[in-house]
């Protein structure tokens, strides 16, 4: 497993995964330009043997309070090996490096495995949004993460030892 800085050149390989990840509600191709050209986003993409495994990004004003995981997905053969854990971490030592101290994400009710990541992690549910996600009228769980907590008890193991720039 490879991960490094997502870059424009990457944008069809993202979008083919988007797409597929998330059918119903998959962002846009500008929209999702626009955050990889972001100067407040961090992307990174997994690579292995030269195709695009799985991505994620972190919205991380620098010097902000907080941050936003933005997305992380995997394509599903590679799922359930780490990947998806990999990514999240480096997101959150970016935002730590950005100076955040907390992190936000929404995630799909109806996604017990992403939602169970992030628990594993130490997000908290603090809020729900009802039929946030649609057309599917699924909720969005709103999580919180207090990062300096999270960089104590994790620091040493999310050093970016994978993520190249």
């Amino acid at each position: 497993m490879t991960l490094r800085t997502a870059t424009v050149s990457d944008l069809a390989d993202i979008m083919d995964l988007e797409r597929t990840s998330f059918p119903t509600d998959a962002w846009s191709e500008p929209m999702m330009r626009e955050e990889l050209l972001s100067p407040h986003a961090r992307y990174l993409v997994d690579v292995e043997a030269g195709r695009l495994l799985g991505y994620g990004g972190v919205r991380a004003v620098a010097r902000a309070a907080d941050a936003d995981i933005q997305t992380i997905t995997v394509a599903a053969p590679a799922r359930g090996r780490g990947r998806g854990r990999t990514l999240l971490r480096a997101l959150l030592e970016a935002a730590r490096q950005r100076g955040a101290r907390e992190v936000f994400l929404e995630v799909r009710a109806d996604n017990p495995t992403a939602s169970a990541l992030y628990v594993s992690e130490g997000f908290l549910e603090i809020a729900r949004r009802p039929r946030y996600y649609q057309p599917d009228d699924v909720d969005a769980v709103v999580m919180k993460l207090d990062l300096l907590a999270w960089v104590a008890g994790h620091g040493a193991q999310t050093q970016t030892g994978g993520v190249c720039s």
